[in-house]
């Protein structure tokens, strides 16, 4: 039996080989010749049934079932192939339905040729062998057609981290790096757009939500940036549905002004954290010119802790009630204009003991609060303790 099995190799290679290849071509029609020539072909076919042959007469011989090893050179042919044709973008099914009819060529083959000269027992032999043969063959391409397709996703995922990363970092203030950056986004290169940041988000919800403007989003560490890009002169639909995502996913979002173009996204980046972080986590549509005063704040926090520091922080040696109730009085007093009435219905309590709170204030601040003139100095530092800045305690 082992002579004819490497006679029949020697003998019956380039006759397999000639008619898997026509087989192939006439009942497969994902191998057109514009994607895979016909010398890639037969050589594929013709590298891989000499494996077979090869790996059936070993297994005939030892009486062993072939084992699955990826480092094992016999399948070397079969994990080229399965790279090659995912390089190709042929479909996987259409790979291993030609390894399932090369198998069962290479049977008909071996039946034709054999029934002379071998007995029944011999050929059952032959047969399972071959198909274990075929199975772990067809294993090691679809492993390696596997292991393509994730190579292909981790360098395309890379390629997209650094385009992102270039683009928010302000890269694409170079020519030709944005006009890369709005071809593979599918965004135009210079029309006006928005940055949008989430801790997080559904894109594809957002996405949903936001046609029929163009957007392109990634999560990152920090979490989710957007580009939307703009259909008309005025922000105001996005805006509109930008806020109903925030309202849907319960979730904060930072929106950059109108920016003309990719050129810019790194400091519409910058605009939108900030105005995100002046929002904090309360859930809703934070646009950064809705916010100057707290991004003037979180942009210099050396001044934010001076104003806690001169307004608020002298405070902090009340109990906590005490102080509680001081702080609810500024913060509505600043809201109301100075309006001591408004205030006192706003906290629930008389005009007068809203007028001896501030004057509590004022002395443990040493600073004055005339009635009806909110300092803007106040209002500021309230606006830096509610984002967390400063130095609660002194």
């Amino acid at each position: 039996m082992l002579d004819f099995l490497s006679r029949h190799r020697r003998e019956r290679l380039d006759p397999i080989t000639d008619r898997l290849v026509a087989t192939i071509l006439g009942e497969n029609p994902s191998y057109r010749l514009d994607v895979v020539s016909r010398a890639d072909l037969r050589h594929s076919c013709v590298t891989n049934v000499d494996r077979v042959l090869g790996l059936l007469a070993d297994a005939v011989r030892s009486g062993v079932r072939p084992h699955q090893n990826d480092q094992d050179p016999a399948y070397d042919a079969a994990r080229a192939t399965g790279q090659r044709r995912a390089e190709q973008g042929m479909p996987l099914d259409d790979v291993l339905r030609s390894f399932r009819v090369g198998g069962r060529l290479i049977w008909e083959d071996l039946v034709e040729r054999g029934e002379d000269v071998l007995d029944a027992a011999a050929l059952r032999d032959i047969g399972t062998q071959l198909w274990e043969v075929v199975d772990a063959t067809s294993a090691q391409v679809a492993t390696a057609y596997h292991g393509h397709e994730r190579a292909a996703v981790r360098a395309d995922e890379q390629q997209r981290a650094e385009l992102w990363e270039g683009l928010l970092t302000g890269r694409a203030r170079d020519v030709a790096f944005a006009r890369d950056a709005a071809v593979r986004l599918d965004l135009p290169e210079s029309g006006d757009l928005l940055v949008v940041v989430a801790a997080d988000l559904d894109r594809r919800g957002a996405e949903e939500r936001l046609a029929p403007h163009a957007t392109a989003w990634v999560r990152r560490t920090e979490g989710v940036v957007g580009l939307v890009a703009l259909r008309d002169d005025s922000p105001t639909e996005a805006c509109a549905a930008l806020e109903s995502v925030a309202r849907a996913d319960r979730v904060a979002l930072g929106v950059s002004t109108v920016l003309p173009g990719l050129a810019a996204v790194g400091e519409g980046h910058r605009q939108a954290s900030l105005a995100l972080r002046a929002q904090g986590t309360t859930p809703g549509l934070a646009a950064l010119d809705e916010r100057l005063p707290e991004v003037l704040l979180l942009a210099s926090p050396e001044t934010a802790d001076r104003l806690v520091a001169r307004w608020l922080e002298p405070l902090d040696v009340l109990s906590g009630p005490e102080q509680r109730a001081l702080v609810d009085t500024l913060t509505a007093w600043v809201a109301h204009g100075g309006s001591a009435t408004r205030t006192a219905a706003s906290v629930h309590c008389h005009r007068n003991t809203v007028v001896n709170r501030l004057r509590r204030v004022a002395d443990l601040t040493g600073q004055p609060l005339a009635d009806e003139a909110p300092p803007v100095e106040l209002d500021l530092a309230l606006r830096a303790r509610r984002m967390g800045l400063g130095h609660p305690g002194g």
